[in-house]
């Protein structure tokens, strides 16, 4: 509980300090801009165009995280941070890196540098931090790779909403056409890339709490975070250097890209039935203990458990019955791991307050 509250403190501070961030910049933005009064209207238009959208997005990762949901306000701290601190903290830096490189070898290598080498570590540095801080301040809400690989989704989500905000305000400024092959091409072909990259340092962080191989434990989030930092380099890197230079190049370059975000929400996929059976495997003993029915398990692990409770008598008690049999078969997991381990976890000390619970 003490680290719960000094890890709420600490995003409390980083949101205050992104807030100032984000309204400096915007308010530059404005400002400096040959017409003020076109641009305010423009970022306001880029709003109308980034926001509506999360609708969809968010939904996607919700649907996914069927067995063991993440609870709303870990979701929206996971997103305020993205939006928030991961924009302001990261967009500070590479507008100092633009500003230093530009000075010193031109305009085109502080753009190239500022693109594809600071942008990717500051970003995703900074987007690593609130799944750093999930898993540390927040364990009992941090299970394994499909919780890292949730909150990572979340925290992009919000950072690639700000981010499209000047995106899109900027080509409105250049006309409509512009406008709309912009949110085209950040909107709907690639609304997946932001989720991609900072889902590697999920995935590194969530085999971490999984392992039980101290080894594991402390290099899988170095090497989750190195992925995608250089995934991330990558997708910057060619369009900036090419230019206009990268024609129907692009092209290939895109759908090269759409391949890896289909490949990665396969292994979202195999994850979450992967994770479905790990319950179902650590609730078994319950129903020979009494404490639960066959019946109750088959709801427990039914995708659509949650759904049915809440179309019948079942209800919020239904939904409830369900949240603690989830977390029960996890921390009978983490459990079992330890033990393997030959060392203790804090989730031992829940099984008996669940299993009432339930």
């Amino acid at each position: 509980s003490r680290r719960r509250r000094i890890g709420f403190a600490l995003w409390m501070l980083g949101i205050v300090v992104g807030v100032v961030l984000n309204i400096l910049f915007t308010l530059a933005e404005v400002l400096l801009s040959k017409s003020p009064g076109k641009m305010a209207d423009a970022i306001i238009l880029g709003a109308l165009f980034a926001f509506p959208p999360l609708v969809v997005y968010i939904s996607i990762p919700k649907i996914l995280d069927r067995f063991d949901p993440e609870p709303w306000w870990c979701l929206a701290m996971a997103f305020l941070w993205g939006a928030l601190v991961a924009t302001g903290f990261a967009g500070m830096i590479n507008t100092v890196v633009a500003i230093v490189f530009t000075q010193h070898y031109g305009k085109e290598a502080g753009e190239l540098v500022s693109a594809a080498v600071s942008a990717p570590i500051a970003e995703e540095s900074f987007k690593g931090l609130a799944i750093f801080g999930f898993f540390y301040f927040l364990r009992r809400e941090f299970d394994g790779v499909v919780d890292g690989i949730i909150y990572a989704i979340f925290c992009a989500l919000g950072f690639a909403a700000i981010e499209n905000v000047s995106y899109y305000a900027r080509s409105a400024i250049q006309g409509q056409n512009v406008l709309a092959g912009t949110f085209v091409l950040r909107g709907v072909f690639t609304p997946w890339l932001h989720p991609l990259f900072t889902s590697m340092t999920g995935i590194g962080f969530g085999l971490s709490r999984e392992s039980s191989n101290r080894y594991v434990k402390a290099l899988a989030p170095i090497g989750g975070f190195a992925i995608g930092v250089t995934l991330h380099a990558m997708w910057n890197f060619l369009p900036t250097a090419l230019g206009e230079q990268m024609g129907e190049m692009f092209i290939i370059w895109l759908l090269l890209w759409l391949l890896f975000v289909a490949a990665f929400f396969a292994i979202i996929i195999a994850l979450v039935v992967r994770k479905g059976r790990t319950i179902r495997d650590h609730l078994k003993d319950e129903v020979l203990l009494g404490s639960m029915s066959q019946q109750d398990l088959d709801l427990v692990c039914s995708p659509f458990g949650r759904l049915s409770c809440t179309f019948s008598w079942r209800g919020a008690s239904g939904r409830s019955f369900i949240s603690a049999a989830s977390k029960l078969a996890l921390s009978k997991w983490h459990t079992m791991r330890a033990m393997k381990g030959q060392k203790r976890t804090i989730s031992a000390d829940f099984i008996a307050p669940l299993r009432q619970q339930m």
